[in-house]
């Protein structure tokens, strides 16, 4: 089974996987909208259009005590072309590793062909599958809910999805449905690490995640904007089992987007402050953009470790290596720490560095500097570059103390204020120092009158 919770075993035994349920129907519904009502939040991006969802989406949900996950799907429909049947699959995917099926109809427009054929692809799963009436906001559309009977799928549950009008009681027969006893992973110290995959629309951050898992697990189109929820995955890379997130593509600054664009980008912001560390896609084939800047700065002021993947490598002739040099010379020699490779993820050239990579970043984010040898490396740093005079007179470093890691946070300690230009200094020569690849510092300066004053 596909989705796994990220839960660390007890003394008891290993931890579960949660049972499944897998929310599906023909495109606006109201899929999403039940999601958010079942886990109790905003979380699943919703608008008044068929087709905002397009990949299939784990979210953690509660009820009476239980736990369980459940699958936000895209609009299923027969025959379907193009992005429409990578839509579509996706959501027989699902179906295919669930425990229970949610089947949602529109209970005011009632039974149509596109939900008989659904209940055939349905029936051909065997698995269990409870029928939902959605948008019974009033009585009198729940009567008229009673017709969905002649799906043969049982009795309808008439809910409100908006209204939360009948989810009470949808929620208590998953509950009835869903397996008793979980099934058993092995025991592990930690859960797999959390990766979020980020850049503008179309970069090929979908198309990378699939080659990846080595299955079709996000939808692909060249039309930008295809993915439009973060999707979790859990995918081994390099011997080891990572959390991927693969987020909506960024056109705009969230205060300048609207609808699906608008919490979009809020989703793409949440995911990269629940991940440990980002790969931010770029197309080498094309200038580093503004929205490219704008996603480093997201995770760089995050305080996530990064790791920057030039895709679509294999479209690149000499003479845009020799013009893309010069970019990430001009354009990212802010963040000369972080690692970059060079990726095709059509291809598959160099996605095995990956893993590597993210190794070195996470180490680098959690690696601790003991007091002693950081202060011996700092004293000999100053005696041979003291801060400039300023005034007449120089403040002089005291000392320095690791505040923290996850990111590394160092406070120094002087007489006085220090430079902008001395404390990057003090950052280029740590890295030199110590490493930190693909992890951004914290470097604070107190000075003993702040100290002073904290005593007062």
């Amino acid at each position: 089974m596909e989705w796994v919770e990220d839960v660390v075993g007890s003394e008891d035994g290993p931890a579960p996987i949660n049972p499944v349920v897998a929310v599906v129907g023909r495109p606006n519904v109201g899929k999403s909208t039940l999601v958010n009502r079942f886990i109790g939040r905003r979380q699943a991006v919703v608008e008044d259009k068929p087709g905002v969802t397009r990949d299939r989406v784990a979210y953690d949900a509660y009820w009476n005590g239980r736990q369980f996950t459940v699958v936000d799907t895209g609009g299923w429909i027969p025959d379907a072309k193009d992005r429409a049947a990578a839509i579509a699959r996706q959501a027989e995917i699902a179906v295919d590793t669930a425990d229970v099926v949610v089947f949602v109809v529109d209970a005011t427009v009632g039974a149509t062909d596109v939900d008989e054929a659904a209940v055939r692809m349905l029936r051909a799963s065997r698995k269990p599958v409870i029928l939902v009436a959605n948008k019974a906001d009033n009585n009198a559309i729940e009567i008229e809910a009673t017709s969905l009977w002649s799906l043969g799928l049982g009795e309808p549950q008439a809910v409100s999805a908006l209204h939360g009008r009948g989810s009470g009681d949808l929620l208590d027969a998953i509950l009835a449905a869903i397996p008793e006893a979980p099934v058993i992973v092995e025991d592990r110290p930690r859960g797999p690490r959390r990766v979020a995959l980020v850049g503008r629309p179309n970069v090929g951050k979908s198309s990378l995640l699939n080659k990846l898992s080595g299955e079709e697990r996000s939808v692909v189109d060249s039309v930008a904007g295809t993915t439009v929820d973060p999707v979790d995955s859990l995918v081994t890379v390099g011997g080891e089992v990572w959390q991927f997130v693969d987020t909506a593509g960024l056109r705009k600054r969230a205060g300048q987007a609207s609808g699906t664009e608008y919490f979009a980008s809020l989703r793409t912001q949440a995911a990269i402050e629940a991940a440990e560390v980002a790969i931010v896609l770029l197309d080498s084939s094309e200038v580093i953009s503004e929205q490219d800047q704008r996603l480093l700065t997201m995770v760089v002021e995050a305080g996530r470790a990064l790791v920057i993947a030039f895709n679509k490598w294999d479209l690149v002739d000499a003479d845009r290596r020799w013009y893309l040099d010069k970019e990430i010379e001009r354009e990212l020699k802010r963040i000369p720490w972080a690692a970059r490779i060079n990726v095709s993820a059509r291809t598959g050239r160099a996605v095995d560095k990956l893993a590597p990579a993210l190794r070195t970043a996470l180490a680098s984010w959690e690696q601790r500097i003991p007091t002693g040898q950081l202060n011996q490396w700092l004293t000999a740093l100053v005696q041979a570059t003291p801060h400039p005079v300023r005034g007449g007179k120089a403040p002089r470093v005291l000392f320095a103390t690791q505040a923290g890691v996850a990111p590394p946070r160092f406070v120094i300690f002087s007489t006085g204020p220090l430079d902008a230009g001395y404390v990057r200094f003090v950052e280029r020569k740590l890295r030199e120092e110590f490493g930190f690849e693909g992890s951004p510092i914290d470097i604070s300066v107190r000075t003993r009158r702040e100290e002073r004053a904290k005593k007062r």
